[in-house]
């Protein structure tokens, strides 16, 4: 109760969190300040992940040189799954400009954070938004394609849409996944296992933050408990998160 009132009270920018969004957004100057996407316009909040690590480029660190190897490649289609207010989708379609960009959302304020990022970086025409992506979905999406790339966070999910024998056109599909052991235990190895095969497997494990890691200080920052400024670079996660990177092994050319 106290504790509501006081924010009733104390304005938004003179709370540790808000202060440290506030100086975030003002010190990016409203942009991805660094990575694979520096430069992308972003809008003021993000959807269902952690803000900050967005803004400051840092975000899923772990995958920036798989991103930069993609990108190399030149995919023909991307497709994001699970792509929320559009950090992969808009920022994909920023890297690559003659690559056609399918951004599957199944949350309506998602797709609205979404549109608000296509319509803040001009990407209009260039990423479709759709909703929730089923395997008949994915093949569509996938069709005509020979060098597509697959972004996908589907909080487990992955095991029902990752499959070879309802989506064939996976096996020439570069593929990038979060694993949510969490939610379905096991996931990692049974996707390992379907993959070994027809793709190379990497599986990347994700890294500590700490305050150290949020560069910007100022004046009320001195004076700000230090676990704020660990909480700033941090991604929220519910344990140690890890991806597959899985490379098909007949390249199309």
């Amino acid at each position: 109760m106290i504790g509501g009132l006081l924010r009733g009270i104390i304005p938004e920018y003179w709370r540790p969190i808000g202060h440290l969004v506030h100086l975030t957004r003002s010190r990016s100057g409203g942009k991805v300040a660094s990575g694979p996407f520096a430069g992308l316009h972003y809008g003021e909040h993000a959807v269902g992940s952690a803000y900050i690590p967005k803004l400051l480029g840092s975000y899923e660190r772990e995958l920036a040189l798989s991103i930069e190897e993609s990108c190399v490649t030149k995919p023909d289609v991307v497709v994001d799954i699970g792509a929320a207010e559009g950090y992969y989708a808009c920022g994909m379609a920023r890297r690559l400009p003659n690559t056609r960009v399918i951004a599957f959302e199944m949350e309506a304020k998602g797709r609205e954070a979404l549109l608000e990022m296509v319509n803040l970086n001009h990407l209009t025409g260039r990423v479709e938004i759709r909703g929730k992506c089923e395997p008949l979905d994915l093949e569509e999406a996938l069709a005509g394609a020979r060098r597509p790339l697959i972004i996908c966070d589907c909080e487990g999910y992955e095991k029902v849409l990752l499959d070879l024998t309802k989506v064939p056109a996976l096996q020439r599909a570069q593929i990038l996944v979060e694993l949510h052991e969490f939610v379905v235990p096991g996931v990692t190895g049974a996707i390992k296992q379907h993959f070994e095969a027809t793709h190379q497997v990497n599986e990347i494990v994700e890294e500590g933050r700490t305050r150290d890691d949020y560069p910007y200080r100022d004046f009320y920052t001195r004076f700000m408990p230090k676990s704020y400024l660990a909480w700033a670079p941090s991604e929220w996660r519910p344990e140690q998160m890890s991806w597959l990177w899985m490379m098909p092994r007949l390249a199309q050319h």
